[in-house]
Protein backbone atom coordinates (compact mmCIF):
# COMPACT_ATOMS: atom_id res chain seq x y z
CA UNK A 1 0.00 0.00 0.00
CA UNK A 2 0.90 3.69 -0.94
CA UNK A 3 0.22 6.70 1.02
CA UNK A 4 -0.25 10.18 -1.19
CA UNK A 5 -2.11 11.48 -3.95
CA UNK A 6 -1.00 10.51 -7.26
CA UNK A 7 -3.11 13.44 -9.49
CA UNK A 8 -0.19 14.96 -10.80
CA UNK A 9 3.19 13.50 -11.86
CA UNK A 10 6.64 14.88 -9.87
CA UNK A 11 10.19 14.53 -10.31
CA UNK A 12 11.28 11.47 -9.08
CA UNK A 13 13.02 10.71 -5.45
CA UNK A 14 16.85 11.87 -5.08
CA UNK A 15 16.96 11.13 -1.32
CA UNK A 16 15.07 7.73 -0.22
CA UNK A 17 14.94 6.70 3.34
CA UNK A 18 14.34 2.45 4.25
CA UNK A 19 12.90 0.90 7.45
CA UNK A 20 13.94 -2.46 6.57
CA UNK A 21 11.95 -4.55 8.55
CA UNK A 22 10.78 -8.17 8.57
CA UNK A 23 14.52 -9.76 8.64
CA UNK A 24 13.77 -11.93 12.11
CA UNK A 25 10.00 -12.75 10.56
CA UNK A 26 11.75 -13.90 7.16
CA UNK A 27 14.13 -16.38 9.22
CA UNK A 28 11.34 -17.67 11.71
CA UNK A 29 8.91 -18.18 8.51
CA UNK A 30 11.58 -20.45 7.16
CA UNK A 31 12.92 -22.15 9.98
CA UNK A 32 15.63 -20.43 10.35
CA UNK A 33 17.51 -18.34 13.15
CA UNK A 34 16.51 -14.89 13.18
CA UNK A 35 20.15 -13.59 12.60
CA UNK A 36 20.46 -15.50 9.54
CA UNK A 37 17.44 -12.86 8.43
CA UNK A 38 19.76 -10.08 9.70
CA UNK A 39 22.83 -11.46 7.19
CA UNK A 40 20.46 -11.71 4.05
CA UNK A 41 18.82 -8.38 4.75
CA UNK A 42 22.47 -6.97 4.56
CA UNK A 43 23.53 -8.65 1.65
CA UNK A 44 19.81 -7.36 -0.10
CA UNK A 45 21.41 -3.25 1.32
CA UNK A 46 24.42 -3.71 -1.30
CA UNK A 47 22.26 -4.51 -3.99
CA UNK A 48 19.85 -1.80 -3.38
CA UNK A 49 23.16 0.58 -2.94
CA UNK A 50 24.20 0.13 -6.50
CA UNK A 51 21.18 0.50 -8.01
CA UNK A 52 20.30 3.42 -6.67
CA UNK A 53 22.04 5.98 -8.72
CA UNK A 54 20.45 4.13 -11.58
CA UNK A 55 17.52 5.13 -10.73
CA UNK A 56 18.19 8.61 -9.94
CA UNK A 57 18.51 8.22 -6.16
CA UNK A 58 21.70 10.39 -4.80
CA UNK A 59 21.37 9.96 -0.95
CA UNK A 60 19.90 6.92 0.82
CA UNK A 61 19.35 6.60 4.58
CA UNK A 62 18.82 3.24 5.97
CA UNK A 63 17.23 2.15 9.63
CA UNK A 64 19.08 -0.76 10.59
CA UNK A 65 19.04 -0.20 14.47
CA UNK A 66 16.48 1.86 16.52
CA UNK A 67 17.39 2.93 20.21
CA UNK A 68 14.50 0.57 21.27
CA UNK A 69 16.12 -2.34 19.29
CA UNK A 70 18.64 -2.66 22.91
CA UNK A 71 15.27 -4.61 24.30
CA UNK A 72 15.78 -7.60 22.04
CA UNK A 73 17.60 -10.75 23.22
CA UNK A 74 21.21 -10.04 24.10
CA UNK A 75 22.55 -12.88 21.64
CA UNK A 76 20.67 -11.26 18.61
CA UNK A 77 21.76 -7.57 19.29
CA UNK A 78 25.16 -9.19 19.69
CA UNK A 79 24.97 -10.74 16.81
CA UNK A 80 23.35 -7.18 15.09
CA UNK A 81 26.91 -5.71 15.96
CA UNK A 82 28.90 -8.45 14.47
CA UNK A 83 27.15 -7.95 10.97
CA UNK A 84 27.67 -3.88 11.47
CA UNK A 85 31.39 -4.51 12.15
CA UNK A 86 31.47 -7.02 9.16
CA UNK A 87 29.22 -5.27 6.70
CA UNK A 88 32.15 -1.94 7.15
CA UNK A 89 35.15 -4.59 6.72
CA UNK A 90 33.50 -5.78 3.94
CA UNK A 91 32.34 -3.01 2.34
CA UNK A 92 34.12 -0.32 3.07
CA UNK A 93 36.93 -0.15 0.38
CA UNK A 94 34.19 -0.55 -2.28
CA UNK A 95 32.37 2.36 -0.68
CA UNK A 96 35.24 4.35 -0.75
CA UNK A 97 36.66 3.71 -4.77
CA UNK A 98 32.88 3.68 -5.75
CA UNK A 99 32.79 7.25 -4.49
CA UNK A 100 29.61 6.71 -1.23
CA UNK A 101 29.88 9.40 1.03
CA UNK A 102 28.79 7.61 3.96
CA UNK A 103 27.91 9.20 7.19
CA UNK A 104 26.56 7.24 10.34
CA UNK A 105 23.53 8.66 12.59
CA UNK A 106 22.61 8.27 15.64
CA UNK A 107 23.66 8.00 19.57
CA UNK A 108 26.96 6.02 19.53
CA UNK A 109 28.02 6.23 23.31
CA UNK A 110 26.51 2.95 23.82
CA UNK A 111 28.01 1.39 20.61
CA UNK A 112 31.39 -0.91 21.43
CA UNK A 113 34.31 1.33 20.91
CA UNK A 114 35.79 -0.75 17.91
CA UNK A 115 32.82 -0.44 16.44
CA UNK A 116 32.71 3.50 16.94
CA UNK A 117 36.41 3.31 15.50
CA UNK A 118 35.08 1.32 12.30
CA UNK A 119 32.16 4.12 12.04
CA UNK A 120 34.43 6.90 12.03
CA UNK A 121 37.14 5.36 9.91
CA UNK A 122 34.66 4.93 7.14
CA UNK A 123 32.84 8.58 7.52
CA UNK A 124 36.49 9.73 7.28
CA UNK A 125 37.92 7.72 4.15
CA UNK A 126 34.66 8.98 2.24
CA UNK A 127 34.18 12.60 3.72
CA UNK A 128 35.51 13.58 0.26
CA UNK A 129 33.27 11.53 -1.98
CA UNK A 130 30.26 12.96 -3.39
CA UNK A 131 28.77 10.69 -6.59
CA UNK A 132 26.88 8.82 -3.68
CA UNK A 133 25.48 9.86 -0.17
CA UNK A 134 24.88 6.79 2.06
CA UNK A 135 23.60 7.44 5.83
CA UNK A 136 22.90 5.20 8.12
CA UNK A 137 20.85 4.96 11.25
CA UNK A 138 22.11 2.57 13.75
CA UNK A 139 21.48 3.49 17.59
CA UNK A 140 18.82 6.13 16.32
CA UNK A 141 15.58 6.81 17.97
CA UNK A 142 13.68 10.50 16.54
CA UNK A 143 13.25 12.08 19.70
CA UNK A 144 16.80 11.13 21.51
CA UNK A 145 18.26 13.24 17.95
CA UNK A 146 15.97 15.98 19.05
CA UNK A 147 16.91 15.18 22.38
CA UNK A 148 20.01 15.69 22.05
CA UNK A 149 19.87 18.33 19.72
CA UNK A 150 18.31 20.14 21.89
CA UNK A 151 20.98 20.14 24.70
CA UNK A 152 23.77 20.93 22.15
CA UNK A 153 21.62 24.06 21.44
CA UNK A 154 21.40 25.19 24.97
CA UNK A 155 25.24 24.77 26.13
CA UNK A 156 25.68 26.82 22.94
CA UNK A 157 23.28 29.03 24.47
CA UNK A 158 25.11 29.42 27.77
CA UNK A 159 28.13 29.49 26.12
CA UNK A 160 26.95 32.70 24.34
CA UNK A 161 27.34 31.33 20.90
CA UNK A 162 23.74 31.59 20.08
CA UNK A 163 20.73 33.77 21.13
CA UNK A 164 17.66 32.07 22.28
CA UNK A 165 15.49 34.43 20.36
CA UNK A 166 17.89 33.40 16.97
CA UNK A 167 17.14 29.88 17.13
CA UNK A 168 15.07 29.46 14.25
CA UNK A 169 13.98 26.10 12.45
CA UNK A 170 17.19 26.36 10.17
CA UNK A 171 19.16 26.53 13.76
CA UNK A 172 17.97 23.26 14.71
CA UNK A 173 18.63 21.29 11.58
CA UNK A 174 22.06 22.06 12.03
CA UNK A 175 22.20 20.63 15.75
CA UNK A 176 20.75 17.36 14.18
CA UNK A 177 22.47 14.24 13.10
CA UNK A 178 21.41 15.01 9.49
CA UNK A 179 23.07 18.80 9.59
CA UNK A 180 23.64 19.16 5.99
CA UNK A 181 21.44 16.48 4.12
CA UNK A 182 18.50 17.18 2.01
CA UNK A 183 15.19 16.15 3.72
CA UNK A 184 13.88 12.80 2.45
CA UNK A 185 11.34 12.80 -0.32
CA UNK A 186 10.14 9.22 0.04
CA UNK A 187 10.02 6.98 3.18
CA UNK A 188 10.05 2.94 2.83
CA UNK A 189 8.74 0.90 5.29
CA UNK A 190 8.80 -3.15 4.50
CA UNK A 191 7.12 -5.92 6.04
CA UNK A 192 3.83 -4.36 5.86
CA UNK A 193 3.73 -2.54 9.04
CA UNK A 194 1.85 1.12 9.48
CA UNK A 195 4.29 2.99 11.55
CA UNK A 196 7.34 4.78 11.50
CA UNK A 197 8.99 3.50 14.81
CA UNK A 198 10.68 7.11 15.25
CA UNK A 199 12.65 7.32 12.36
CA UNK A 200 13.32 10.40 11.44
CA UNK A 201 10.22 12.51 12.33
CA UNK A 202 11.65 16.03 12.08
CA UNK A 203 12.79 15.62 9.03
CA UNK A 204 10.03 13.49 7.24
CA UNK A 205 7.39 16.56 7.50
CA UNK A 206 6.87 16.86 3.96
CA UNK A 207 7.92 13.02 2.89
CA UNK A 208 6.07 10.86 0.82
CA UNK A 209 5.64 7.01 2.81
CA UNK A 210 5.28 3.95 1.31
CA UNK A 211 4.68 0.71 3.46
CA UNK A 212 4.73 -2.48 1.65
CA UNK A 213 3.97 -5.93 2.44
CA UNK A 214 7.13 -7.50 1.40
CA UNK A 215 10.09 -8.49 4.46
CA UNK A 216 13.63 -6.38 3.79
CA UNK A 217 15.07 -9.76 2.50
CA UNK A 218 12.60 -10.26 -0.10
CA UNK A 219 12.67 -6.65 -0.70
CA UNK A 220 14.11 -6.68 -4.31
CA UNK A 221 16.02 -4.28 -6.48
CA UNK A 222 12.85 -4.36 -8.84
CA UNK A 223 9.91 -3.95 -6.24
CA UNK A 224 12.67 -0.66 -4.81
CA UNK A 225 12.11 0.89 -8.66
CA UNK A 226 8.37 -0.23 -8.21
CA UNK A 227 8.40 2.47 -5.57
CA UNK A 228 10.65 5.05 -7.04
CA UNK A 229 8.25 4.87 -10.32
CA UNK A 230 5.34 5.16 -8.37
CA UNK A 231 6.62 8.43 -6.32
CA UNK A 232 6.98 9.86 -9.87
CA UNK A 233 2.86 10.20 -9.92
CA UNK A 234 2.53 11.23 -6.95
CA UNK A 235 1.37 15.29 -6.31
CA UNK A 236 3.78 17.07 -3.61
CA UNK A 237 2.08 20.24 -2.52
CA UNK A 238 4.02 20.77 0.78
CA UNK A 239 0.76 22.46 2.59
CA UNK A 240 -0.17 24.97 -0.48
CA UNK A 241 -2.76 24.57 -2.62
CA UNK A 242 -3.02 22.28 -6.21
CA UNK A 243 -2.88 24.51 -8.91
Amino acid sequence: MECGSSSEPSVGPTHVAIIMDGNGRWAESRGLPRLQGHRRGADRVREIVEACPELGVTHLTLYAFSTENWKRPASEVMGLMRLFRRYIRKEGARLVDEGVRVRFIGGRERLEPDLQAQMSGLEAQTRMNSRFHLTIAINYGGRDEILRATRRMADAVRRGEISSEDITADTVEAYLDTAGLPDPDLIIRTSGEYRVSGFLPWQSAYSEFAFVDTRWPDFTVERFAQQIRGFGRRERRFGAVAG
